[in-house]
């Protein structure tokens, strides 16, 4: 047994010799998150499509179509065969109304599968010459883009659009077919 060894620390001994109780060690606290269920954690990423169905369409050329459905009905495609798509078109409507975006995959001989997503469409009918247009307003004004070239002037349509979202917004426009343009608004 070592000389200067003390049956219990000096801490303790002065706190008993003053009249002192001290609280009992606590426990330690686990710091570490919770367990969480495998494949659950984090954020959802954003949904792409707002509706997927299969169709049984026999006579369409070619593996894959991306075509847009119009307000009235009228399809314009965009990749894949030029022949009839109101089948595949048919199989989204019970789904999804007019207008929308879609893409199709042959699974088989006549099975397609088609996914599809709503969008917004408006009519330019003095809209400007190029295939996309941006519109943004901030604090600092408001800028217009056209073909990823900045230019002056304004388009009504579109900023009343962009109102819609606040008083900061971007609205970006994609050409579908001469004065119909698929368009997307969001507040900044």
């Amino acid at each position: 047994m070592g000389l200067f060894r003390r049956r219990e620390p000096l801490h303790e001994q002065l706190a008993r010799e003053a009249g002192l109780q001290l609280d009992p060690q606590p426990e330690p606290v686990d710091v570490r998150p919770p367990p969480l269920e495998t494949g659950i954690h984090g954020l959802h990423r954003p949904r792409a499509w707002d509706a997927t169905v299969t169709a049984d369409a026999a006579g369409i050329d070619g593996d894959e179509a991306t075509f847009v459905a119009l307000p009235d009905g009228t399809l314009l495609v965009e990749q894949g065969p030029d022949g009839s798509l109101e089948a595949l078109a048919a199989a989204v409507e019970q789904e999804l109304k007019p207008p929308y975006r879609a893409h199709a995959v042959r699974r088989s001989e006549t099975l397609w599968a088609i996914q599809a997503r709503r969008i917004e469409v408006l009519e330019l009918p003095d809209g400007p010459g190029g295939d996309t247009v941006e519109v943004t307003r901030t604090a600092d004004g408001t800028t217009l883009t056209v073909d990823d070239s900045r230019t002056f002037g304004s388009i009504p349509a579109l900023e009343e659009r962009g109102a819609r979202e606040g008083a900061e917004y971007t609205v970006h426009a994609d050409r579908l077919d001469r004065d119909l343009w698929e368009v997307r608004a969001s507040a900044l």
